[in-house]
């Protein structure tokens, strides 16, 4: 009993396969058999992996080096005694993580929605008769009897069937419904190409069958999916990578001047007890309290652009990563395509047509060199369009949801929209001809026919394989509409043409028959038949995936397709599209899934940076062709809508799941979903994800040299004796208003030349060389500005030590709101953007000098933070400091990038 592993079963004839699951088809499994089974291998759905719990979700947000910073900022205020401070900073930390945490509040919903597809109802044969069982009650052996409708409840071995064809797109990628029969097949035939075989979740779309279950719950490839996807890793983001290590870098800085203040206090004799409060308030000083809630800010900013473009996001700091992606991996069928299959091309009175126009819309015509037709100069593509219509059950409807379609075969719909552009309508054909019998389409016969009763008497229409049908025609129809001889060879090398554009052809035939005829029989169209043409047919690219495409390759991101498709179809499509082009030396086209499997893990990596395209592809390996991408160092983003993508959209970087045609387990195992399925909308997350970055870099480049300029004021004044140039108090003051100053540059538009920077590289630091040279820079004008304004005000015009602290905290405050325009532009002058571009900018530079206006001149300030007002001069002082800044930083960018315009600050 089931004495085989299933991996071998599709090998096997059916006499092998009955033996092996030891139940006969006429009676199927007995009770007794049937409870032992279920004993053995449990109930038929897929193990439900353990989440991690809401609670530990939470805590987790609270686990990155900037949030232990700010935890020990509250432990320090509240030290002080500052409770006011340490709420806001408890503030800050606590609105952080419930924002993370309702963005990944859904992050593991892929295994539940791969268990849903399976839970279904289904009819058996047991005791010897039919009855309706639920899925999960299906054990190994069972067998299940199949109809049009039916959604296949476990893996299947079919043993018999009659025009069976299933839906097998969302598992391996197959754009068509697949052709079923019960013949054994070579070993090494890859799963989407295992005919005998019904997977778990897959549609029956046609046909009755009968077949015996071969695997059940985990075991099937649905379950092994689930397993995939609880084995992908997922990865950092580019962006918490990056800020994890700025974070330790900071938190390692900040503990070693604060060390460094303590111990030269000390040897130069001062008291520990002061000098412990002094490398307090180095710390509190040097400590960015606005960068979480700035990270946080500016992601929250990506998600709301990002939705306005259809993409939603399920976390924050994967906005970023597809600012950083070097490579797109997308997934064909309904992702780069219209999913929606279409004729392309008709050879028919020894003559090409081409067929404009894409999807069940319509809206094409028919041409000969770019000219318009009329199908009444043409009869033998009149006679060939009506075929396709009279031999045709397929109708395309408009759904609830307002698009169109198809109930029947999308081939047959392509026929039909085809007819349409000619100006052959279905309901008046099938008016003046009715039908009168049918052959259906059986994939042994690889043909359909249809009788009908049409005004020139009674007629035969046959549409099916080329290969099948050819040899039985006798002659065929010319130009106009005479019957000729029959030139095969002619025939075979229009074929030939349009397979190598990757077209799918069928040929279309005819038979009259006297008006006694009234039931078809094989017999009747084995010989003697009229050649009157071929349509060849495809999905078509998407026309704005195209221009998506170039944008991206413009923009430095490579572009490559994996699907479970044919190989020549794929080639076909990705050579539209401009995935495939002129290719470079050492650069590969295409692989098949066949390929793939002989090359080993260590040849991998570098075989799949030089490959377009990648065919007949099984979900493992595409689970591994992300790995392989992602050991080169390359962040990778997967495309997909399928069961069969959710491995690799999980492993990947960045996942991308289509919101229309996507699965619930794409979705689930997606980082980010694009709610109307455009490839384009990838492109403009793209641009949004790098103008994420942008803004984020400009806030650090922008906030670093405050903390970085307080802590080298108050180290210096403690290494040559002199009174803390500002009190912990006033240090807070800073940082908490700094922090609202800066939230402009979140807003900051995206720079015109964005997309034409190549990808950051994920090694490069979050600063570059030239921003860390800035950041010192500006920290050292304040440290010679503010100590020197300081000791002015303290020593030359005896103003007092309070006077002068107010002075020391001004022209931090005014560099700050000077220098925040700097920042809009890391490349650029901020003119040539336009100083005043930016309104939220000039509102908070105004509202901050306000700000500090109150914090200098009203009585109440002056008690609370220990200052005191400040005369004229002092203030002309202040703004000659910060002037100074602001033109250095401006001479700065033009001496490192106006000569160097390739030489740019920002990483890529």
């Amino acid at each position: 009993m089931m004495s085989r592993d299933k991996s071998s079963w599709h090998q096997a004839s059916v006499e092998e396969v009955l033996q092996w699951a030891g139940v006969q088809v006429e009676t199927g499994l007995s009770a007794e058999e049937i409870k032992s089974r279920r004993n053995q291998y449990g109930p038929n759905v897929v193990s439900a992996r353990p989440g991690v719990p809401a609670w530990l979700k939470f805590l987790r947000q609270f686990n990155q080096p900037l949030i232990y910073i700010l935890i020990v900022a509250i432990g320090v205020t509240a030290f002080l005694g500052e409770w006011v401070d340490s709420a806001v900073i408890s503030g800050v930390v606590l609105v952080n993580a419930i924002f993370g945490f309702l963005q990944e509040a859904k992050a593991e919903k892929a295994i539940e929605a791969l268990a849903g597809m399976i839970v279904t109802e289904i009819t058996v044969r047991r005791d010897g008769r039919p009855q309706r069982v639920h899925s999960e009650a299906l054990v190994p052996g069972d067998v299940v009897l199949l109809q049009a409708g039916d959604c296949v409840p476990a893996d299947l071995r079919l043993v018999r069937m009659k025009s069976l064809q299933v839906d097998e797109s969302a598992l391996t990628g197959e754009s068509l419904p697949v052709f079923k029969h019960c013949e054994a097949l070579p070993p090494d035939t890859i799963l989407a190409d295992r005919r005998n075989l019904a997977f778990a979740g897959t549609l029956v779309t046609a046909g009755q069958g009968e077949a015996i279950v071969r695997a059940t719950g985990d075991r099937t490839e649905a379950g092994n999916i689930a397993r995939l996807i609880s084995s992908a890793t997922e990865t950092s983001t580019p962006l918490t990578k990056k800020i994890k290590q700025f974070s330790e870098l900071i938190l390692w800085v900040i503990l070693g001047l604060a060390a460094a203040t303590f111990l030269i206090g000390v040897i130069r004799g001062e008291r520990a007890v002061e000098m412990f409060m002094a490398a307090v308030a180095l710390a509190v000083g040097a400590i960015p309290e606005g960068l979480p809630a700035a990270v946080t800010v500016v992601l929250a900013i990506g998600v709301s652009r990002m939705a306005k473009q259809k993409a939603i996001i399920r976390k924050l700091p994967v906005v970023e990563t597809l600012g950083s992606t070097t490579i797109i991996c997308s997934d064909k069928t309904g992702t780069l395509t219209e999913n929606q299959m279409t004729v392309h091309e008709i050879f028919a009175g020894g003559r090409f047509f081409e067929v404009t126009g894409s999807g069940y819309a319509g809206g094409g015509e028919i041409r000969i060199a770019g000219a318009p037709q009329e199908i009444t100069n043409h009869p033998s593509l009149a006679e060939a369009l009506r075929a396709g219509v009279l031999c045709n059950d397929a109708q395309i409807v408009r759904g609830d949801d307002g698009r169109l379609k198809v109930q029947g075969d999308p081939t047959e719909a392509a026929m039909l929209v085809a007819a349409e552009k000619g100006g052959l309508l279905a309901a008046v054909l099938h008016k003046e001809s009715p039908r009168m019998d049918v052959i259906p389409f059986e994939s042994e016969q690889m043909f359909r026919a249809t009788l009908h009763d049409a005004p020139t008497g009674r007629v035969i229409y046959k549409v099916g394989a080329v290969e099948r049908l050819l040899d039985r025609c006798a002659d065929t129809l010319d130009e106009h509409g005479e019957i000729t001889p029959l030139n095969k060879k002619a025939v075979h090398d229009a074929v030939a043409q349009m397979a190598a554009r990757g077209l799918r052809v069928l040929a279309f035939v005819r038979l009259h028959v006297d008006s006694h005829h009234a039931k078809l029989n094989p017999g009747d169209v084995a010989a003697g038949l009229t050649f009157l043409g071929l349509q060849g047919m495809i999905d078509p690219p998407r026309p704005e995936a195209i221009v998506a495409v170039r944008r991206c390759q413009q923009a430095g991101i490579a572009v490559k397709m994996i699907t479970g498709d044919h190989l020549i179809t794929a080639r076909a499509i990705a050579t539209q599209i401009g995935i495939i082009g002129d290719e470079k030396e050492g650069e590969l086209a295409a692989l098949s899934g066949g390929e793939l499997e002989k090359i080993s893990d260590t040849e991998l990596p570098a075989i799949a940076e030089r490959t377009a395209v990648f065919a007949r592809v099984a979900p493992e390996q595409k689970l591994r062709l992300v790995r392989a991408l992602q050991s080169r160092g390359h962040i990778v983003a997967m495309t997909g809508d399928g069961v069969n993508d959710a491995p690799a959209l999980k492993q990947a970087d960045i996942g991308v799941a289509m919101g229309i045609s996507g699965t619930d387990v794409a979705k689930g195992a997606a980082a980010m979903v694009l709610m109307d399925d455009n490839f384009a909308s990838i492109e403009a997350a793209v641009e949004e994800g790098r103008g994420v970055f942008d803004n984020l870099t400009k806030f650090i480049v922008w906030i670093l040299p405050t903390n970085l300029g307080e802590a080298l004021l108050l180290i210096t004044a403690i290494a040559f004796g002199l009174p803390l140039p500002a009190l912990p108090l006033q240090l807070l003051w800073i940082n908490l208003t700094d922090t609202i100053l800066g939230l402009p540059l979140t807003l900051e538009s995206k720079e015109a030349d964005l997309m034409g920077r190549p990808p950051r590289d994920p090694a490069q630091p979050l600063l570059t060389l030239a921003l860390v040279m800035r950041t010192g820079l500006v920290s050292l004008i304040m440290l010679g500005g503010g100590l020197g304004l300081f000791l002015w005000e303290l020593r030359v015009e005896q103003a007092g030590l309070t006077a002068a602290r107010t002075a020391l905290v001004n022209v931090i405050v005014i560099i700050e709101a000077v220098y925040l325009f700097n920042c809009r532009s890391l490349n650029h002058s901020v003119f040539s953007l336009g100083l005043f571009s930016n309104r939220w900018a000039v509102a908070g530079s105004l509202t901050m000098v306000a700000v500090q206006l109150l914090f200098t001149c009203t009585p109440l300030m002056n008690k609370l933070f220990h200052s005191a007002p400040i005369s004229g001069g002092c203030w002309l002082r202040i703004f000659g400091i910060a002037a100074v800044v602001f033109i250095t930083v401006e001479l700065e960018k033009w001496v490192r990038f106006a000569r160097q315009p390739n030489n740019l600050a920002i990483p890529e």
